[in-house]
C-alpha cells in the first residue's frame, strides 16, 4: 500500500473513532438525592402540638417532652367528676419525677362542661384544688371541629373517648401508649402500672 492511500485510510479511521462516542450514562445519585427519595418519618406526636391554656394563652406541649403525661377529657358536672381528687393526687405525687396530668375540658358528652373558662377554673380550684395544667375546651369526637390532639390520639390508639374522664398515657417521646376508659380510677392498679412502666422507659 502506498503512503498517500495509507494516510487517507488513517484519516477515515480517526473520524470514525471520533463519531463513535460512548452512550451517556445516568449520573450516580448523590447522598442528597438518596435522602430525598426516602419517605420522611411522621414526626407528629402529642408533644409537637401547640394548643391553648384554659385562659387562652399559647401552650407549647414541647415543654412535656421527656416526661410521661396523662391526657384526660374532663367535665364539671359528670358522675366521674369526683375523679379530679385522684387525678390531682396522682399529679402531686409524681410531678417532680417526670410526670404530669393534662386536663382538657370537653362538652361532648351529656353537655356536662357548659361553663366558660373562668367558671371551669373556679370550679376546679375551689372544689378540688386542681393545680395540674388545664387547657382550652375542645372537641374529642371525630368529624368537623375535632381537636388535632384527639385526632392524633385516635389515629395512634384506635380509641376515642365515649364519655368524660377517659385517659391516655403518653410516653416521654410524645407517643400515646395506652387508653383507659372513664371507669378506670386514677388510683387503679392498672393505670398506675402503665404510668410507672412508661416512666422507666
Amino acid at each position: 500500500m502506498n503512503l498517500p492511500r495509507l494516510a487517507v485510510l488513517c484519516s477515515l479511521l480517526a473520524v470514525a473513532a471520533c463519531d463513535s462516542t460512548p452512550p451517556a450514562q445516568a449520573p450516580k445519585p448523590t447522598t442528597a438525592d438518596s435522602a430525598a427519595q426516602k419517605t420522611e418519618p411522621d414526626s407528629m406526636n402529642v408533644y409537637s402540638m401547640k394548643l391553648s391554656t384554659l385562659e387562652g394563652q399559647p401552650a407549647d406541649l414541647a415543654q412535656y417532652r421527656g416526661k410521661v403525661t396523662l391526657v384526660v377529657n374532663v367535665a364539671s358536672a359528670c358522675g366521674y367528676t369526683r375523679q379530679y381528687t385522684g387525678l390531682q393526687a396522682l399529679h402531686a405525687e409524681l410531678k417532680d419525677k417526670g410526670f404530669a396530668v393534662l386536663g382538657f375540658p370537653c362538652n361532648d358528652f351529656g353537655a356536662q362542661e357548659p361553663g366558660s373558662a373562668t367558671e371551669i377554673r373556679q370550679f376546679c380550684s375551689s372544689k378540688y384544688s386542681v393545680d395540674f395544667p388545664m387547657f382550652a375546651k375542645l372537641k374529642t369526637k371525630a368529624g368537623d371541629g375535632q381537636s388535632e390532639l384527639y385526632a392524633l390520639l385516635q389515629k395512634e390508639t384506635g380509641k376515642l373517648p365515649n364519655w368524660n374522664f377517659c385517659k391516655y398515657v403518653v410516653g416521654k417521646d410524645g407517643k400515646p401508649i395506652q387508653f383507659f376508659a372513664s371507669a378506670v380510677e386514677p388510683d387503679s392498679a392498672e393505670l398506675r402500672a402503665a404510668i410507672e412502666a412508661a416512666m422507666k422507659g
